[in-house]
């Protein structure tokens, strides 16, 4: 990513840590986690702010919220989460990403434990960025090696599950990547249920090559393409 596309990252964080309470606390309220499995960090100037390491999310207030830098050092008193180095690690992979949310959904965590990912099954896999979303080998929680087989499994996409763990989801803000993670336990879902009357059809490369050039305008306004783009599906004609 060039200078001149590099995203600039808020420097308000008295409120970007209230809008990270607020993702953490969406996680059990959406299903997709239960007590204090899961974290959430959003991207600053410097490094990032992220959930603490065992606090229930329903006691989390701005002050507890840890800011950690782009070495890995923490700043206070409270230790981040356990997970931090996966972040961290998100982070400097993918410089577009903004926030990053973790969690145990069930029918991902489901499908990580018999390390499966999820193939194009359904066109929305494109909502992670590529034709499939992967889960990575398994390696023990809160470790280095766990940060490595995530990026193996992240590839050019921004989300995988993890091997008898769960999964990671990324996105330019908050909201984003909790939308993210909820299209991936979604998409969870509907393949362990299309997998109990055996295996469902996959889409080909060719097809998952068009959806993905569709998703890149997919939601936006006729006025809101740039020059060259086409909008995602055939437009009715417009009368008034």
């Amino acid at each position: 990513m060039t200078a001149q596309t590099q995203p600039v990252f808020p420097k308000d964080t008295e409120a970007l840590r209230a809008e990270i309470i607020e993702t953490a606390r969406a996680l059990p309220k959406l299903g997709l986690t239960k007590g204090t499995s899961g974290n959430v960090s959003a991207r600053t100037e410097d490094g990032f702010l992220i959930t603490p390491s065992g606090t229930p999310y329903d006691e989390l207030t701005e002050e507890k919220i840890v800011a950690v830098d782009m070495q890995g050092c923490y700043r206070g008193d409270i230790l981040p989460s356990s997970e931090w180095r996966m972040h961290l690690d998100f982070y400097l992979a993918k410089s577009g990403c903004g926030a990053v949310v973790h969690c145990h959904s069930p029918r991902a965590t489901a499908l990580a434990c018999h390390r499966k990912g999820i193939p194009a099954f359904h066109y929305m896999v494109a909502l992670a960025g590529g034709d499939r979303i992967d889960c990575s080998r398994y390696e023990s929680f809160g470790t280095r090696a766990l940060s490595e087989a995530m990026i193996d499994a992240l590839g050019d996409r921004n989300a995988c599950l993890l091997a008898n763990h769960g999964q990671i989801a990324g996105g330019a803000t908050l909201k984003k990547a909790l939308s993210v993670a909820e299209g991936v336990e979604d998409l969870a879902d509907q393949y362990l249920s299309a997998l109990t009357i055996g295996q469902p059809v996959v889409l080909d490369a060719a097809e998952m090559a068009d959806i993905l050039t569709k998703f890149k305008t997919y939601g936006k306004q006729a006025g809101d393409l740039k020059d060259g783009q086409s909008a995602a599906f055939e437009l009715p004609k417009r009368v008034g």
